[in-house]
């Protein structure tokens, strides 16, 4: 029964990060942030791994969706810092968008509250529009991005540790799986080695 708890718990929580992923990747799409567009794809594919594992019984792709949980809480570690600008990392910088593109986060501009203001004609770079910032937001756009990044941390903590649970309990069941007669530490099925002794007396008849 633990067992299956475990499995129902981290299928649903696979199911709920492959909902947020998306979530997110689409808004990375909308603000041209190639560098978390790479890193929310391989969380995906990853986290569908997990999942096939989980239903499949498969521990090693579990254990593998284990350990890019834990690499997934760093890079959102990471993210928060950058967007609330610790440690002299600056949110304004092109490092997210690898410096191809001035573009900034979507919620620069459309985030909650936010009036959007066009910007006047100008001879200016065609990418002038993604930096004029919404006005009056309610909620500054690092602030969202680091809140979408602290339910990332969350539910990717809390998969690690149903991964590794769920990981040990299959492993375990599978070293104690007995092939001819299942589970039963006590099986009631025999294989006789010794020889019929019908067969001897037929044999001198």
């Amino acid at each position: 029964m633990g067992c299956c708890s475990g499995r129902c718990t981290l299928i649903f929580l696979c199911t709920f990060q492959l909902v947020t992923a998306l979530e997110r990747q689409v808004f990375d799409f909308l603000g041209y942030q190639w560098a978390p567009i790479l890193a929310t794809f391989t969380h995906i594919v990853v986290v569908i791994l997990g999942l096939f594992g989980t239903i499949q019984y498969r521990p090693r792709y579990i254990v593998v969706y284990a350990v890019w949980a834990a690499a997934w809480v760093t890079w959102n570690v990471f993210i928060i810092c950058f967007y609330l600008e610790v440690g002299g990392l600056s949110k304004d910088s092109g490092l997210l968008t690898f410096r191809l593109s001035w573009h900034h986060s979507w919620w620069h501009e459309h985030g909650p509250g936010c009036v959007h203001k066009e910007p006047a004609a100008s001879l200016g770079p065609p990418d002038s529009q993604a930096l004029v910032p919404g006005i009056g937001c309610t909620l500054e756009h690092g602030y969202v991005e680091a809140l979408h990044s602290a339910l990332q941390i969350l539910v990717a903590l809390v998969g690690f540790i149903c991964a590794c649970h769920v990981a040990s309990v299959v492993t375990e069941e599978e070293d104690g799986f007995d092939f001819i007669c299942g589970f039963d530490p006590f099986p009631l099925c025999h294989v006789s080695e010794k020889p019929s002794s019908l067969s001897l007396e037929q044999a001198c008849l």
